[in-house]
């Protein structure tokens, strides 16, 4: 079965919205800090103005779980979540670090990938991919918030990718990683294949059912000047 899907993300300073439908892929991407709330909303507007079609055309929606700014990732879910109540639509939430390990293995040969987004405070969000034999990002272990300088493991010629490598690119380095320097931010049109996984799968929520991934306890979560 073919999906009618709409994804979107607003998880990091990146703003990322695809539009699955009959077969055509419908488009937006632009880096955006703190823009999000504003913008998101015309966006899917535009996208389903560009397609021919609306909300009700859909058979569900993807959304960006997190990990990434609490304000970025609490917008996503938002959005989605009131979407799906005026659709009536199911969601599937897709982690941005397994989006941004996707699109590595879609372009690149790569058979590992380990994903690391800028989490301030000194942290990044981490989590190590492998390719699979359907070509599915599949997650090594759990995803986490570390220091850079406290990561370990045998990473020599593995793919990195992520804002994290280019802010500590000294630990990159050290790890002896190649880091490609062209996937730094979660692309939403890379959480469709996951989020038709899911739809195929049973493995969706409804829309008062759809949580955030946080990954840091938000106890310790400090905004600093000009941060989300």
């Amino acid at each position: 079965m073919k999906y009618n899907l709409l994804a979107l993300d607003a998880s990091t300073e990146a703003l990322s919205l695809a539009l699955s439908y009959n077969g055509n892929l419908y488009r937006h991407f632009e880096e955006c800090p703190q823009q999000h709330s504003q913008k998101i909303l015309p966006l899917v507007e535009q996208l389903f103005a560009d397609a021919g079609c609306q909300l009700k055309d859909l058979d569900g929606l993807v959304f960006g779980r997190g990990p990434g700014s609490f304000t970025g990732v609490r917008i996503g879910v938002a959005v989605a979540q009131g979407l799906a109540y005026s659709g009536n639509l199911q969601l599937a939430g897709v982690s941005t670090l397994q989006a941004m390990a996707q699109q590595a293995f879609a372009q690149t040969n790569a058979k590992q990938v380990l994903v690391a987004i800028d989490a301030r405070m000194g942290e990044v969000y981490l989590c190590h991919y492998t390719r699979s034999d359907n070509n599915q990002a599949v997650a090594s272990g759990a995803e986490s918030v570390i220091k850079p300088e406290l990561i370990e493991g045998d990473f020599k010629g593995v793919l990195a990718v992520g804002t994290g490598w280019k802010t500590y690119s000294d630990v990159a380095d050290k790890l002896g990683l190649e880091v490609h320097s062209d996937i730094t931010l979660p692309h939403a049109e890379y959480m469709l294949a996951t989020g038709i996984a899911q739809f195929e799968a049973g493995e969706v929520v409804n829309a008062a059912d759809a949580q955030p991934q946080y990954v840091r306890d938000t106890v310790t979560w400090k905004k600093l000047p000009g941060r989300e």
